[in-house]
């Protein structure tokens, strides 16, 4: 339980940073959010972001923490490999998105940061399921 709050606090930290990040897209990135994509207009303020990064990641926190608890030990870890190879897969698509789509790349950097860190905040919780060994009930029988 020590183990999950201290996971719990780090992903707090991660998203704040995420959500600073993705609240200082370029100017360009700014003015394109305003006028073409109001849907994303909360990105524009950073604890909003961060707040949505946040509650998606403890989504998956949650589903990932259910698997752990209801599968075998070797089915939760394949399941856990497959979600880190989907954070995986998520970061590269993300970043070809970023390098690729010219509307995208107007965004800057900082934004781009951002975003990589849901995806290596994800591959954290994954990580953390894959290295915990899986606490079985042991009872005495005399």
């Amino acid at each position: 339980m020590k183990r999950l709050f201290s996971l719990i606090i780090s992903l707090a930290i991660l998203s704040t940073l995420s959500g600073y990040l993705l609240s200082k897209a370029s100017w360009v990135g700014r003015v394109g959010i305003s006028l073409f994509y109001n849907q994303y207009n909360f990105l524009k303020t950073w604890w909003k972001g961060g707040l949505v990064i946040f509650g998606v990641l403890m989504i998956l926190l949650t589903v990932q923490t259910i698997i752990q608890k209801k599968l075998s030990s070797r089915a939760a870890s394949i399941v856990q490999v497959f979600m880190l190879i989907a954070a995986i897969a998520g970061l590269y698509f993300t970043y070809q998105d970023f390098r690729h789509q010219l509307s995208h790349r107007f965004l800057g950097e900082r934004f781009h940061i951002g975003f990589y860190l849901f995806w290596i905040s994800w591959m954290i919780i994954s990580i953390f399921y894959i290295l915990q060994r899986k606490q079985t009930n042991v009872s005495s029988t005399k």
